[in-house]
């Protein structure tokens, strides 16, 4: 499950560098780190994304574990996703 969680998170600052989904990315980022936010909610939100149940299940177990996390961890994460948004790497897109 971690592996999957690194692979989807990797794949989001590429989309969006990619010129077609940088507000979709602070939106998942955000939803993702928030800790008000259930794994229901979660789903629901990103519905447009999520084709049958098997996938609704792996993005509510991505959102729990984000959810089992401590908030200063969740702000460590924000940060860095936050430089790889701002990085001089995905500028040049």
């Amino acid at each position: 499950m971690k592996l999957v969680t690194v692979l989807m998170l990797a794949a989001f600052p590429l989309y969006c560098c990619a010129g077609s989904g940088c507000s979709v990315y602070k939106d998942l980022v955000d939803q993702t780190t928030d800790p008000t936010q259930s794994p229901a909610e979660y789903v629901a939100a990103f519905q447009e994304f999520i084709t049958d149940n098997a996938t609704a299940k792996a993005a509510m177990e991505l959102k729990q574990c984000y959810l089992n996390q401590s908030n200063e961890t969740l702000a460590n994460f924000d940060q860095m996703m936050q430089a790889i948004f701002e990085s001089v790497w995905c500028a040049a897109f």
